[in-house]
């Protein structure tokens, strides 16, 4: 008996232990890395799924998400409508909710569902965004550690960057008409009154209007190694303002200011209270240039402005057809470039210093893809640089392209900055790969009289035949070094020519280098002029003249402008590939220009990197470049930038 009860005891304890624990609501339960960030941080931006913040909030107003989403507008009313809710939860959970209705009505514009609908659905968005970041009880400062207030600052950054584009994109000659002199406009749509300004967005050719907005995430790039940006508020564009880049009817200046500059928008939503942001329905609509403010304040709080450093360079580029169009113009095809082009990668800034990059042969501003935007990521050369990038006929010789590149940088200088008093005309650096390194030399030395006299020997000029060649040869043989320049870098730069230009094939392609018609008809003159059909003892012109020809040891003009006397007052640097490490360094050569003529002796430094004759674009000459950019500025107490 006593067995008996025992047994049943035991069995009793046993089951009663079953039934607690079927009873018992928490277990443990392992949860992966990924899974655990995904239910923190996941949402309708990143996953496409509500986060767990709203769930929280739609389980304190006793709504499941199912419910949520199949009635909506019954959903976001009971949240708005219940007690238990704080301000940040209620607020913030509704500004998801609402991008979660406009993401899924924009899917249906094109099924009866009205556009009108979809941008309030992001305005909406946007302004319970703007409420939770500043006008709720703690500020955006006590919040700064916090997953939701990124969260929120996200939702408002993408709603803005939807109702601003699509507003430009859909209402763009309403904005052309309506715009005033001070950047004024407004629209009207179903439900909102939208005013703008864009005051401090500074476009090409005075426009006032962009021709279209892109948002920069939809932007990638091949080629470009990195991307800059920086964390803030505002949405992230790139204005459009012309279809191309490289356009033969462009205007007559010297100079081209981007058509796709960065812009960062916000939306600021007029009211002092809580209650006063969430009832109105107008709002303003606010541009700014990224590279000339870094911050914005909103409601009473200086908040950082978010920007987009590489997709507008990265844009211009896609859409320059530079490789194509250079070859084209070496031999004579094409558009072909008769002049050189200055390209402003910003609009003109009066307080930036400018860095002036000068490709090679056969190249084009894309030599410069990785450098410049490695310029444009570093936060402090950002602040105190602009970079304007030279494009020009490498075809040409080097004194036609010496003179005619001078001439382009000092129109540029001059059309924004006439009395050559801003901080952008001081102090400007020049950067020259290959043969604009050559030509970067030509800008900073002294010719005297170094290729006149030589010349007037050669070809026994006297009397009026030498008078006339003078007057035809002023603009090219006669130079002092620009005075706004006080600091060169020269990379892989054939300062003495290189035997490469003598190979074989070099020889053919020399050959049939095409000039443009106008410095043919020039160069034919100039040739006239110095042999002299009558003397038997003149010396013939043997050598074309073009750039191959003048880029070779054996040509008289690149011989001569080694000799010439560089500045001093431009401290100058070199930098140089070397594609024969089993060599000495004197013997040693980047595949084309031999390291004897790249180096320069007197230089303030010379980084000699294990290249190609492409080594600008290696990491390590880009590193070096920027150091040297950042020693400019200490050098010449440049430090900080005063907007």
């Amino acid at each position: 008996m006593l067995n008996f009860l025992a047994w049943r005891t035991t069995v009793l304890i046993v089951f009663s232990c079953i039934l607690l624990s079927g009873c018992a609501g928490v277990k443990s339960v392992s949860v992966s890395t990924n899974d655990y960030m995904s239910q923190r941080r996941g949402d309708i931006l990143t996953t496409g799924e509500m986060s767990s913040a709203v769930g929280v909030a739609l389980q304190v107003v006793g709504v499941n998400e199912k419910q949520c989403r199949n009635a909506p507008q019954a959903c976001r009313r009971s949240l708005a409508e219940n007690i238990g809710l704080d301000n940040e939860q209620r607020v913030s959970a509704l500004a998801e909710l609402w991008l979660q209705e406009a993401l899924a009505m924009d899917q249906k514009v094109n099924e009866g569902v009205l556009a009108a609908d979809v941008l309030n659905a992001y305005l909406e968005s946007a302004r319970y965004a703007y409420a939770y970041l500043f006008f709720t009880e703690r500020s955006p400062s006590q919040r700064a550690l916090e997953d939701r207030q990124t969260q929120v600052r996200d939702y408002y950054n993408f709603a803005v960057q939807q109702m601003v584009t699509r507003t430009f994109n859909h209402h763009h000659q309403h904005l052309l008409d309506s715009i005033d002199e001070r950047g004024r406009f407004s629209v009207t749509s179903t439900y909102w009154q939208i005013s703008g300004q864009l005051n401090e967005v500074r476009l090409a050719e005075g426009q006032q209007i962009p021709e279209k907005l892109i948002p920069a995430s939809s932007l990638t790039f091949k080629g470009l190694r990195n991307q800059y940006r920086r964390d803030g508020i505002g949405a992230e564009l790139v204005a459009v303002t012309a279809k191309r880049v490289v356009n033969k009817n462009s205007r007559e200046d010297a100079f081209s200011e981007t058509p796709f500059p960065a812009v960062t928008a916000i939306l600021r939503f007029p009211g002092d209270t809580l209650t006063e942001i969430l009832t109105t329905q107008t709002v303003e609509l606010l541009g700014f240039d990224p590279y000339r403010r870094d911050s914005v304040n909103l409601a009473g709080t200086e908040v950082p402005l978010a920007a987009n450093f590489t997709s507008g360079y990265g844009l211009w580029l896609a859409r320059s057809g530079f490789a194509r169009q250079s070859l084209l113009t070496l031999v004579g095809r094409g558009e072909v470039l008769e002049k050189p082009r200055v390209y402003l990668m910003q609009p003109y800034d009066p307080n930036r210093r400018v860095i002036i990059m000068l490709h090679g042969l056969a190249s084009s501003p894309e030599a410069w893809i990785n450098v410049a935007n490695e310029v444009l990521g570093d936060e402090t050369l950002r602040k105190n640089y602009q970079v304007w990038q030279v494009y020009y006929p490498t075809n040409a010789p080097l004194a036609f392209n010496q003179h005619a590149i001078r001439k382009a940088i000092q129109d540029t200088l001059h059309a924004f900055d006439t009395e050559g008093k801003n901080r952008a005309s001081q102090d400007v650096v020049l950067i020259g790969h290959s043969m604009g390194g050559v030509l970067a030399r030509l800008l900073v030395s002294d010719s005297g009289d170094s290729f006149w006299e030589p010349m007037v020997k050669l070809y026994k000029l006297e009397g009026e035949r030498k008078e006339k060649a003078r007057k035809k040869l002023k603009n090219y043989l006669w130079f002092k070094p620009m005075p706004q320049a006080s600091r060169a870098v020269f990379i892989a730069s054939p300062h003495r020519g290189t035997p490469f230009a003598e190979n074989r094939f070099s020889r053919w392609a020399a050959g049939v280098i095409k000039l443009p018609v106008s410095m043919l008809g020039r160069i034919t003159e100039i040739a006239q002029l110095l042999v002299d059909p009558s003397s038997a003892s003149g010396a013939p012109l043997t050598r074309p003249l073009n750039s191959i020809s003048n880029l070779s040891d054996q040509d008289p003009f690149v011989r001569l402008a080694a000799s010439l006397p560089i500045s001093d007052k431009v401290p100058y640097h070199s930098i140089i590939g070397n594609d024969t490490p089993n060599l000495s360094l004197a013997q040693s050569s980047d595949g084309v220009v031999p390291y004897k003529s790249s180096h320069l002796a007197g230089a303030q430094s010379e980084k000699v990197i294990r290249s190609w004759h492409s080594v600008q674009e290696t990491p390590e000459a880009i590193v070096e470049v920027r150091r040297i950019l950042h020693t400019h500025l200490h050098e010449t107490n440049g430090l900080s930038y005063v907007d």
